[in-house]
């Protein structure tokens, strides 16, 4: 006999740490958000979660050229600390989330550095994830995550002993500040992180945590 599998409602746990229960934290005219009291995530309301034709279409009209003096100035702010973090060069590292422009694996890869590619929609190579890495670099990209418990997951699966999680996306820091917050008007945003969401995930995976600036946190594995 067939057992039926009741399907649990939509925002009903946090798509990061799974706890039950999240609460509506923020709702404006677009969607609703919800908070989780366990790992601090916001989320935006399932229902309001963009088809991947349309996610894809609103990536495509991002500008990263990779002869932009402006884009590659704007990715110091992660390499710099990142390379910095590094105690050799020729490691293995992986952009994740490269996007149509891997810039950031470009000035990596320009340091010394073996640099491999993962998106899901403008570099789908398996191979990458197939293998162990030094490093792995994430900028402005886990904020569009669905479901980041999966990713998190993923890289502590990928990331060597001692190896470093480097991660640039804005961390929301009240409600108040929230409800006036640009970066979430974004569509494809979907996974608002506090500071205290990345301390929580260290714990959980015995990672420290530096936070180099409001946008950027190094995440460091034990050995």
């Amino acid at each position: 006999m067939l057992i039926a599998i009741k399907a649990e409602p939509a925002n009903s746990f946090c798509p990061l740490c799974r706890a039950r229960s999240p609460a509506l934290f923020y709702q404006d005219k677009q969607r609703q958000y919800f908070r989780c009291d366990q790992c601090a995530l916001v989320f935006a309301d399932r229902a309001a979660i963009l088809s991947s034709e349309s996610e894809y279409a609103q990536y495509l009209l991002h500008n990263n050229d990779l002869n932009d003096n402006g884009y590659r100035q704007f990715l110091t702010r992660l390499s710099e600390p990142l390379l910095a973090a590094l105690k050799d060069t020729g490691l293995a590292g992986l952009d994740f989330g490269c996007g149509p422009g891997p810039l950031l694996a470009k000035m990596l890869g320009d340091a010394g550095h073996n640099m491999q590619l993962w998106d899901p929609y403008f570099a789908a190579n398996p191979a990458a994830l197939q293998q162990r890495y030094d490093f792995i670099c994430c900028s402005e990209a886990i904020e569009h995550f669905v479901n980041p418990g999966i990713e998190w997951q993923l890289w502590q699966q990928l990331l060597k002993p001692a190896g470093t999680l480097a991660i640039m996306t804005k961390r929301y820091t009240d409600l108040n500040a929230f409800s006036r917050w640009h970066y979430k008007t974004d569509p494809t945003h979907v996974s608002f992180f506090h500071q205290d969401t990345f301390r929580w995930l260290a714990t959980q995976t015995k990672m420290t945590a530096d936070f180099v600036t409001n946008d950027v946190v190094i995440l460091q594995k034990s050995g």
